[in-house]
């Protein structure tokens, strides 16, 4: 390799990754970002953006001959890997996993990682939010509050865009938005009804999504075309990904080398000045070994795979790893448990519909345990979902022209709520290396040792209860709860392999999102985090990534990493 030190590696591509990188450029450091699966270049590598389903022949779906290839990956919660995303997922039978308990881990090992992926909800944790583990015993104390992180919500929703209303709802707090989405007109008047009966204290609101409602040409950005092709990339930009917003800022700056197909085996460490002096890689390509040294790290691989790098590394002086000294590296698995609701039918309202494919829908922010609230279990849920008409594909009888025409006509009126639970943080839910199982490039894999518990599903319950209670509130009929199996996993939100703490006896990283045991090693993705929230993650994850990246590069400057 011509150069092999750099002021800063970068480890993953990924919403954390990709902004971690942009920071760090912009104030001057030469940055090396590693991403260990294959390049994908915005717009041109999009290969099924301007795909119809009829185009697929297997209409999207995941087809015979995938699920026997990767029964792990198509089984349960189905939607992410099919015909449409196949390709952009990892694949089990090169990168397994071992499950003690059932658990649904889906990888993008490819530039950009998740931020093409990831459903863009986003919004602010609010104030309790960052208490709630003092408060009630469970975890540890968040070493930041709200107040730590207000202005760079702030930042990083200038830049990334994301459209929303201001809401004025202490549980969730407003963001600096772009012009919020619409509720169609089934939405509006259930919103209106659901206010009236419970006397203001439920909301139900358009859901907070990371996409540009008015065009950016100072970013190479153009406003949401209101697709919902999210899943294949967006050629105009729309929606905030790695390639449309944070890679073009850092390519910018002429400080940015990016080397795909590179697999961070570990963090090298130096016991002497108990510091990391970079990192060895494996090229997934030709299996080549390099190492390439820099004075700081963020290692923002996933929160699963941040911890798997951490646990193997400085072996030789801590048998679990670097970080592990606390006794916490890979516990505290948290996820957001949902797969169930409730559905109803909407009379009338024949004579609208709603235009475009709108990429949200509604949200129902957390409404237990809040103020004079009070129930048999911790924490909160929201809800998303929406109203929505029946299509072509539904059933219809006839035969010949009746049935053609009963098909051209939108069907009735339905409306979905889908809950999002906070999972607590527990020491027993963990990850751990299993070294009797191998990858495709001989390095050990994880075991997942992670359930829900009693809080969950006395949570669970609940959350079926209300939203039947809610959506009857609102007039609809034929109102029934729903419910289909959950693993730990199926919400996508992996978070707290590392947490951040204020005591090093207890957590793995500190209020800057330090390592205890090497502070230029900085954690920045869904590993850090303390606690889970209800709310979608991505948005604290950009937050806490452009904060560090601001005080790593003032520590730079005084010396201190």
């Amino acid at each position: 390799m011509a150069n092999n030190t750099y002021d800063a590696i970068v480890v993953g591509s990924g919403i954390s990754g990709g902004w971690a990188a942009k920071e760090l450029t912009e104030k001057g450091l030469k940055v090396l970002m590693l991403e260990r699966g294959k390049p994908i270049e915005h717009v041109k590598d999009y290969i099924n953006t301007h795909k119809a389903l009829w185009d697929y022949p297997h209409h999207g779906k995941p087809s015979i001959e995938l699920q026997k290839q990767e029964p792990v990956m198509t089984r349960g919660i189905g939607y992410p890997f099919n015909e449409v995303t196949a390709g952009a997922w990892a694949s089990h039978q090169t990168s397994p996993y071992v499950e003690k308990n059932g658990f649904d881990w889906f990888r993008a090992y490819q530039m950009g990682g998740r931020s093409l992926l990831w459903g863009r909800q986003s919004y602010r944790w609010n104030r309790q939010d960052f208490m709630e583990n003092a408060k009630d015993g469970h975890g540890v104390d968040w070493p930041i509050r709200y107040e730590d992180l207000e202005s760079w919500y702030s930042y990083v929703e200038k830049f990334a865009g994301i459209s929303g209303n201001a809401d004025g709802l202490d549980v969730l707090p407003d963001s600096v938005f772009e012009p919020a989405m619409n509720l169609n007109v089934v939405e509006r008047d259930v919103a209106a009804r659901i206010k009236k009966h419970y006397k203001g204290q439920r909301h139900m609101i358009i859901g907070r999504v990371a996409h540009i409602t008015r065009s950016r040409p100072e970013q190479g950005r153009v406003q949401c075309q209101y697709r919902d092709k999210c899943w294949t990339g967006c050629p105009y930009g729309g929606y905030f990904s790695t390639q449309s917003t944070t890679l073009p800022a850092a390519v910018k700056t002429g400080n940015l080398t990016v080397r795909p197909f590179s697999i961070v085996k570990e963090l090298i460490y130096d016991r002497d000045t108990k510091r990391v002096t970079g990192v060895e890689i494996i090229d997934a390509e030709t299996n080549q070994t390099y190492t390439f040294n820099s004075k700081i790290v963020f290692l923002n691989a996933s929160a699963l795979n941040s911890a798997w790098v951490l646990m193997n590394s400085a072996t030789d002086v801590w048998e679990g790893g670097l970080g592990s000294s606390s006794g916490e590296l890979g516990h505290n698995v948290m996820d957001h448990h949902y797969k169930l609701g409730a559905t109803g039918d909407v009379e009338g309202y024949l004579d609208s519909y709603y235009y475009g494919r709108r990429p949200t829908g509604i949200y129902i922010p957390r409404f237990t345990n809040w103020g004079s609230d009070k129930r048999d279990f911790v924490r909160g849920f929201g809800y998303q979902g929406g109203a929505t008409r029946q299509s072509f594909s539904r059933n219809a009888t006839g035969v010949g022209a009746g049935l053609k025409d009963a098909l051209s006509q939108p069907g009735d009126w339905s409306f979905n709520l889908v809950g999002f639970g906070e999972i607590l943080p527990d020491h027993r839910n963990r990850v751990y290396l299993n070294h009797e199982v191998k990858d495709a490039w001989g390095l050990p894999v994880l075991e997942m040792d992670a359930i829900i518990r009693d809080n969950e599903y006395a949570m669970r319950k609940a959350m079926k209860e209300e939203a039947v209670g809610m959506l009857e509130a609102a007039g609809l009929k034929n109102v029934q709860s729903w419910e289909t199996p959950y693993n730990v996993g199926m919400g996508i939100h992996e978070m707290g392999t590392a947490r951040m703490g204020n005591d090093p006896k207890t957590s793995v990283l500190n209020k800057h999102n330090q390592v205890w045991d090497a502070p230029n090693v900085f954690v920045t993705d869904g590993a850090c985090m303390t606690s889970s929230s209800c709310v979608n993650p991505s948005l604290t994850y950009m937050a806490l990534t452009a904060r560090a990246a601001d005080f790593a590069v003032e520590e730079l400057k005084r010396g201190n990493l």
